[in-house]
């Protein structure tokens, strides 16, 4: 295998894969390409370990952990009078500073040079055909010349609406969402997506009084209705004040300090102490030079499914970028198999990772079966195509829904448990086609789910996968039943 060689003079050097991002996917990419003896570069702006482990899934995590065990214990035979104390709220933000590791990447940087790839900080950006050009904190430029391929994993970055006033009135994004240092009294959040309802229930957890302010009819709207229906209602019983149907047209601060106003349509107002704007995300491809292979600065990837941008021989784009699926565990599966596609063109061509489409080079998950957990209080969690899309597919298809009280499990798992679980069965073939539970602890259902629907097994076949006494997946088999006996929506 070729060895990078470095020029020092001009501070330029080849490699074989050069990376533009060291957060997770990124990471991953890097782990394949180096386990095929491919030499590799990093290129990172920020913080190694990306956005997942210092500004999102770690952080916020972390802060909604605590409140979903209150709420378990709040509930449970002899626990009850013990967890009606409000949390401390210090603990659980210096529990929070832990795992982030007080935003030091010193572990992560560890863990790239231990794979043998070159880690570069600063602004990376792409200079024509495989070519990146660095440009270092202290002035330090470097040129990077790709072998074999460029893979962008730059990641998303959080969207704000150009809404008056809102430019001076230091608005959160997830980021801040996840990093305050203090709880704000009075909480506003707009939007009713993951990010919108996640951090509605930590803050909420922690002492806020929370204002939700949701376009649509309702929150979590990417679900089957019944979904975002549990988690509402359990955020209004805890004393949320939840607002559906509402436009946010202006954002009062007076000097970017103080309480903070949003206006809404027909002149409405809210009042609060800090303002959380979850209305999107954007690709961060504004300024990674796009423009000098082509490309529309600021836009998505399109790929196909070994994640090679199309129109090139050369650049991949994995993750958030390419707008399959905005999940880390899906950008993280993207990699592997960008990884090896990459390994397996550079070392036997391009016939070795065009080959059998079932084989380890084609990302289908991104199509069938994207599993996702909202660790709200109760747990929302889905994989697959909801019984709208499935209809809107053309599928002939059967809802067959369980309320989770028929469980033995969730009533041990805790008294009064509310919850409902479906499944969408391609009536035809029977096969799943999704599956979609609400509830306390449900996330945890999710992977066998996942393996039905990915693995297209047969409901016949399901029978068989007997379930444990008495736990939560005791809802498999109530499923079934309903199904059996003629139950359901389809």
């Amino acid at each position: 295998m070729t060895r990078a060689v470095e020029n020092q003079r001009t501070h330029e050097r080849a490699y074989d894969v050069v990376v533009l991002g060291a957060g997770p996917v990124g990471e991953n990419v890097v782990d394949r390409v180096r386990a095929a003896g491919l030499t590799a570069a990093v290129v990172e702006a920020e913080l190694v370990g990306g956005e997942c482990s210092y500004w999102a899934c770690m952080p916020s995590k972390s802060l909604l952990r605590p409140g979903i065990v209150r709420s378990e214990a709040r509930s449970m035979p002899g626990l009850r009078a013990r967890a009606e104390a409000p949390l401390d709220a210090a603990e659980v933000l210096a529990h929070r500073d832990w795992v982030v590791g007080d935003w030091k990447d010193d572990g992560q940087v560890d863990w790239i040079r231990s794979t043998g790839a070159d880690l570069y900080r600063g602004q990376g950006r792409l200079a024509g055909e495989r070519t990146v050009v660095v440009e270092g904190p202290e002035g330090d430029r470097h040129v990077l010349t790709a072998r074999h391929a460029v893979a962008v994993c730059t990641g998303t970055g959080a969207v704000l609406p150009d809404l008056p006033g809102l430019d001076g009135a230091r608005p959160w994004t997830s980021r801040e969402a996840t990093s305050s240092e203090a709880v704000p009294e009075r909480l506003i959040v707009v939007g009713g997506g993951v990010v919108g309802v996640e951090m509605a229930t930590a803050w909420q957890a922690l002492g806020s009084r929370v204002t939700l302010l949701v376009r649509g009819g309702g929150i979590l709207d990417r679900m089957e209705p019944f979904a975002g229906e549990h988690v509402a209602a359990a955020l209004k019983e805890r004393g949320a004040d939840i607002r559906t149907g509402v436009n946010v047209t202006a954002v009062v601060r007076d000097g970017g300090t103080g309480p903070v106003t949003v206006v809404l349509d027909g002149g409405d107002h809210v009042e609060g102490d800090e303002v959380l704007f979850a209305t999107g995300r954007r690709p961060r491809t504004e300024d990674i030079g796009l423009e000098t292979v082509g490309l529309k600065p600021g836009s998505w990837f399109s790929v196909d499914d070994s994640l090679r941008v199309d129109g090139f021989d050369w650049l991949y784009a994995v993750g958030d970028v390419n707008r399959r699926a905005l999940l880390t565990h899906q950008g993280k599966y993207q990699a592997r198999i960008a990884g090896a596609a990459i390994a397996a063109r550079a070392t036997d061509g391009e016939a070795a990772a065009d080959g059998a489409p079932w084989g380890p080079y084609r990302a289908t998950a991104d199509h069938a079966a994207v599993p996702q957990v909202v660790f709200t209080d109760p747990e929302a969690a889905a994989v697959g195509l909801s019984l709208a899309e499935a209809e809107a597919a053309g599928h002939r298809v059967r809802a067959v829904d369980v309320d989770m009280k028929a469980v033995a499990g969730a009533g041990l798992h805790s008294p009064g448990y509310r919850g409902r679980a479906r499944i969408v069965v391609d009536l035809d073939r029977e096969v799943l086609l999704g599956a979609t539970f609400v509830g306390p602890g449900i996330g945890e259902l999710l992977h066998s789910a996942t393996v039905a629907v990915t693995g297209e097994v047969p409901v016949a076949r399901l029978w068989h996968a007997v379930p444990a006494y008495p736990t939560l997946s005791e809802a498999w088999l109530r499923l079934l039943e309903a199904y059996r006996d003629g139950a359901g929506q389809g």
